[in-house]
């Protein structure tokens, strides 16, 4: 568990800095950071769609009397999609967009199901109901 925490929070921001590096002396530094910058505001403005769709998702799914697991999956992959896309660099927005977008994010959404209904399966993650 470590070793993938350390990948994350050392090994993702100093690929990034490679890139970002790369990318500034490709292009140069000011196209750079304007990438940076529509990549952020395109972000936004699909986050706060993509959250009004969920939220309305979930309401309807709640009016006729369902769970909304989905709806909560795609609310979650909204919001993580949506901080990622506010850290600066290319990976992180690829990874950011991918969440957001409705068709990545049922790939995301069946994988992860799976990965839950593993850990259930094997003990390894137990339901708790007061």
């Amino acid at each position: 568990m470590f070793s993938k925490l350390l990948l994350i929070f050392i090994g993702i921001p100093l690929l990034e800095l490679v890139l970002l590096l790369q990318i500034g002396q490709l292009i140069g530094v000011g196209y750079t950071v304007l990438m940076i910058v529509i990549t952020g505001f395109l972000g936004v403005l699909l986050a706060k769609h993509q959250g009004f769709l969920v939220i309305r998702e979930l309401r309807n799914t709640l009016a006729y009397g369902q769970m909304p697991g989905e709806a909560i999956l795609d609310g979650i992959f909204v919001l993580v999609g949506g901080v990622v896309l506010l850290t600066p660099g290319f990976i992180t927005d690829i990874f950011g967009f991918l969440c957001l977008l409705p068709g990545s994010r049922k790939v995301f959404k069946t994988y992860i199901k799976k990965l839950l209904r593993y850990y259930l399966a094997t003990g390894q993650v137990r339901i708790i109901i007061k």
